[in-house]
């Protein structure tokens, strides 16, 4: 997946656009070669990983910074997003590590000193399908990779925390998230399918009893369909029945037990 250079928020953000001191950070999820997968970006002016994250404008809603957020790093608009946490804890911001960052950026201190300061986070998390998106960067002044979920490099300040809360929260809502609708394409496998809820939920589940319940509540439908993935192995396919995705949205319909 190819980077692009699109405009950003830096290091050296504007305070006559931006409101000081409020941002907001977003846990993009994907799903690749059967593992779960977060997006993360990183200053070049800083040894640490981080999630992709931005300040909000004076003239935006911060639902609307964090679309502007995922937009400007995967190049999609039409992204699953749920605002799910506000992380606000005073010391939770790398003191040392933004004066580390700010030394080697050689900008003015004078003017660019938000860094040295408090600030609140709003956190969000988004399910993306992993072969739509294309990772975008300012080439200037960050790098974008995507990592498994459970072999992350270390991270700034609390954005481990925020991970783990996403992680959690997920976890607790599992039966009324469409997780597998949102990250999976639109021709799956059931082991793909039960690989996304073990990296939620953190634990192997039964093979036998996961197929049998997803197919029990009524939402995927087999297709008359295999994919060859071996000599010898040739899964069958299966597909989301949209309607009922959509269904459960709106009215809150629990499409999922987490009790396999």
């Amino acid at each position: 997946m190819e980077k692009e250079k699109v405009p950003v928020d830096t290091i050296d953000q504007d305070p006559d656009i931006f409101i000081p001191n409020v941002s907001v950070d977003c846990i993009i999820l994907g799903f690749h070669a059967g593992s779960l997968k977060v997006l993360l970006s990183k200053f070049k002016v800083s040894d640490k990983w981080m999630l992709p994250g931005g300040f909000v404008a004076k003239d935006e809603d911060p639902d609307e910074s964090a679309k502007r957020v995922l937009r400007e790093k995967t190049g999609l608009n039409d992204i699953y997003l749920k605002q799910f946490y506000f992380f606000g804890k005073k010391g939770r911001i790398g003191l040392d590590e933004n004066v580390e960052m700010l030394k080697r950026s050689k900008l003015n201190h004078d003017k660019v000193n938000w860094p040295l300061d408090r600030f609140i986070s709003l956190g969000y998390y988004a399910l993306v399908k992993y072969n739509e998106v294309t990772l975008q960067a300012d080439e200037e002044y960050e790098e974008a990779a995507w990592f498994d979920i459970n072999q992350m490099p270390e991270l700034y300040a609390d954005h481990k925390e925020i991970i783990d809360t996403a992680t959690f929260t997920i976890r607790r809502q599992i039966g009324f998230v469409p997780v597998g609708y949102e990250l999976l394409p639109e021709k799956f496998t059931m082991p793909e399918l039960r690989c996304i809820y073990e990296a939620i939920l953190g634990r192997p589940i039964d093979r036998r009893n996961f197929q049998r319940k997803m197919l029990s509540i009524g939402y995927i439908q087999p297709l008359n369909e295999t994919r060859k993935v071996g000599a010898h192995k040739s899964p069958n396919l299966y597909t989301f029945i949209k309607e009922k995705y959509d269904e459960a949205e709106r009215f809150g319909i629990q499409v999922m037990s987490n009790n396999f």
